[in-house]
């Protein structure tokens, strides 16, 4: 009995050393958490892979000048022959962008003024053609098109005079004045030319509307006059002062025809070295 015991106690002592040592051998198993970590961490790393991002810079816009011919005419003349009965003219005025700040102009008219002095009645008849350039001293910004200018002209008249009325001058003054006596005497291939100084401004109110103003001094170079008769009035040059100086205006409304565009450079900044 005794030995039968201690035969089952031997046997349970090396069941359970073969046991534990089975325990220690075997490998351990990863954990769940970790492998959800792994899993994590690898998508993380996916989702913020860095991708190639280029920035974009919007280019200037460019500006562009456009050039062309504008027309018009001179309303002051033009509403003068309406409520002046002793004056009938008009004038057509126009202009060509040559640069950025330079225009060729020109005017062209016709006048037939009747002009009364104290001492003399007279009607003056012709035509006028002046060229010239104008220089541009406003500098516009963004899409204005303002003129504020000063410029030069030639001018050319070709005309005739009526002497209509007179009177002779009595230095006694003991006796009346002696009354107008009528003449009715025509000098004909009158002709004038002249040096002008203009300066002006031009407006844009509407879509290729400008509306502006000039004032002229002018200067005679040549006077072909008649004999016994001064003009004292030339069409184009206006009133005669002190035999070769005049001056003038005009009110001007005008529509711009656009021919083509050039493109505006930007200026370059000088740097200076120190």
């Amino acid at each position: 009995m005794k030995h039968t015991l201690k035969s089952i106690f031997s046997s349970l002592l090396l069941l359970s050393l073969l046991f534990a040592n089975a325990q220690d051998t075997k490998a351990p198993k990863p954990a769940k958490d970790s492998i959800s970590t792994g899993l994590i961490s690898a998508k993380t790393a996916v989702a913020v892979k860095p991708t190639a991002k280029t920035d974009t810079i919007a280019a200037p816009a460019v500006k562009k000048d456009r050039y062309g011919i504008r027309l018009g005419v001179d309303l002051f003349k033009l509403s003068r022959s309406f409520y002046d009965k002793d004056y009938k003219g008009i004038e057509l005025v126009g202009d060509y962008r040559w640069d950025k700040k330079h225009y060729i102009a020109a005017e062209v008219g016709n006048e037939n003024k009747t002009t009364d002095d104290a001492r003399l009645n007279f009607t003056t008849k012709g035509s006028y053609l002046k060229v010239g350039f104008d220089y541009n001293g406003y500098e516009n910004w963004l899409d204005m098109e303002n003129i504020i200018s000063i410029g030069l002209r030639y001018g050319f008249s070709t005309f005739n005079q009526q002497l209509n009325t007179f009177k002779i001058y009595n230095p006694n003054q003991y006796f009346e004045e002696i009354p107008s006596l009528t003449s009715g005497q025509k000098y004909n291939g009158l002709t004038a030319s002249w040096i002008e100084v203009v300066a002006g401004m031009k407006a844009k109110v509407f879509d290729n509307v400008f509306v502006g103003f000039s004032l002229r001094l002018n200067r005679l170079i040549t006077n072909k006059q008649p004999e016994n008769f001064e003009n004292l009035y030339i069409p184009g040059f206006n009133r005669t002062y002190n035999g070769d100086f005049g001056v003038g205006f005009n009110y001007t409304i005008t529509y711009f025809v656009p021919i083509f565009k050039k493109v505006v450079k930007p200026t370059e900044k000088k740097t200076e070295k120190k």
